[in-house]
């Protein structure tokens, strides 16, 4: 029997190659994919937050910077704004000083004209007589002495447009810096800004109201509106009987609130000739003709914007806005009867 040599070379063949395996590397073996490095995937999101940061950085700056553009721009504009305005203002002040130099070199060449003056057709009495001698602007005039009529030199604002011209303003508020709250002497001879607010002076009025003469009121409210009240008939006495005040014949659309003061005496709060138990120019801070007390308070305390409702002491015209509504605007002046424009 012959033996067989093939098994015997099998198993050697199988031994050679477990040997064989069994040396070589196991990553050799198998072929697996690579896995990604974990320290890598957070240098990348590292690396997006921190561009994520600088791009909100950068848009903060520019907002910041933006808004600081914004606001220089505003200033600029609120700078050349009050530059124009006050441009505006020395333009507006330049004519002011042209019209008041051109109107007393005028006043001036009239006196130097009328230096002797015989009779009360050539004297030069009150805006009206400017007025009639082809003085035709409005503002500030100086009223020369006149030993005929027995007048003063006196500063006078005149009103040469409005309502036929020829006006002597006797009383102006607009402005609220100067205190109508006065002694008697102050208002008998005056005190103010004859072209801001000012009282022309009870003895003034006395002597520009010896011959028949119109009273005008205008009135003006905080929303801008504009009334009247007119007199036909105003004068006022000397001061021996108190500056009594004498009034008729109204007309207008501000209503009727000086008759109730009509035939009373001037009162200051250190003169006090009202009809009343109470010191009216005390409670009233102001010198006016007060009955008991008042229907107007043309000469009260200047209030901003109309409101003093805890006080009855503002610049009142009961028949229009009642006792606690205080004026913006308020001026009185006057003209003769027989005025003609």
């Amino acid at each position: 029997m012959v033996k067989s040599t093939a098994a015997p070379c099998v198993a050697i063949l199988l031994l050679f190659l477990t040997e064989t395996l069994a040396q070589r590397p196991m990553n050799k073996r198998l072929a697996a994919p690579p896995k990604p490095a974990k320290a890598q995937c957070c240098d990348e999101v590292r690396s997006l937050k921190v561009q994520v940061a600088n791009l909100t950085s950068l848009l903060e700056e520019l907002g910041k910077k933006q808004e600081a553009d914004l606001r220089t721009v505003v200033k600029q504009m609120m700078e050349l704004d009050q530059q124009s305005r006050l441009q505006e203002a020395r333009v507006m002040e330049a004519e002011s000083k042209y019209s008041e130099i051109h109107n007393r070199v005028e006043i001036m060449q009239l006196q130097a004209a009328q230096s002797a003056t015989h009779t009360t057709t050539d004297a030069i009495y009150d805006c009206a007589s400017l007025f009639n001698k082809n003085y035709k602007i409005s503002g500030e005039y100086r009223l020369p002495k006149d030993d005929f009529l027995g007048t003063p030199e006196l500063s006078v604002f005149c009103d040469m447009e409005n309502n036929g011209g020829g006006w002597t303003v006797i009383q102006r508020r607009k402005v609220g810096l100067t205190s109508f709250n006065r002694d008697w002497k102050q208002y008998k001879h005056g005190f103010g800004n004859i072209r801001g607010d000012f009282w022309l002076g009870n003895e003034h009025i006395f002597r520009l109201t010896r011959q028949p003469t119109v009273l005008r009121i205008e009135l003006e409210d905080w929303e801008g509106e504009v009334r009247y009240a007119e007199y036909g008939f105003f004068t006022v006495s000397n001061e021996l009987n108190s500056y009594k005040l004498f009034i008729a014949n109204y007309s207008g659309n501000a209503g009727d609130s000086l008759r109730y003061h009509n035939n009373t005496n001037f009162s200051t709060k250190n003169k006090d000739n009202d009809k009343c138990v109470d010191d009216c120019a005390q409670l009233r801070q102001g010198g006016y003709w007060y009955n008991c007390c008042t229907d107007s308070n043309l000469n009260g305390v200047f209030y901003r914007y109309g409101s003093h409702a805890k006080n009855m002491d503002g610049i009142t015209w009961y028949a229009w806005h009642g006792p606690n509504y205080s004026l913006k605007r308020v001026e009185m002046k006057i003209r003769p009867q027989n005025f003609a424009a």
